[in-house]
């Protein structure tokens, strides 16, 4: 299975549920706290092509997007298969 990263920071509710949104698939995933101005965060809009909200979330190098990204995924059914459970 590929990595599953999520760059959070805190006080976010959206990354609050996303992270709540991978935690109900069972899955591992690494949560990366990037509060504005940390390397992380660059990191993040790096790896995302300049998105610069929380949570931004990746598996393997596919970037996901953010939490209604994830949600949206979610609802259609598409997230199960990229992250391998289906």
């Amino acid at each position: 299975m590929q990595k599953i990263e999520i760059y959070t920071q805190p006080g976010c509710p959206y990354c609050v549920r996303a992270v709540q949104i991978l935690a109900s698939k069972n899955v591992a995933f690494e949560e990366i706290n990037a509060p504005h101005g940390t390397p992380e965060r660059q990191d993040a809009i790096r790896r995302s092509g300049g998105g610069r909200t929380v949570p931004q979330i990746f598996v393997g190098e596919q970037a996901l997007g953010g939490c209604t990204d994830l949600m949206q995924l979610d609802a259609s059914g598409q997230l199960d298969t990229i992250l391998g459970k289906k």
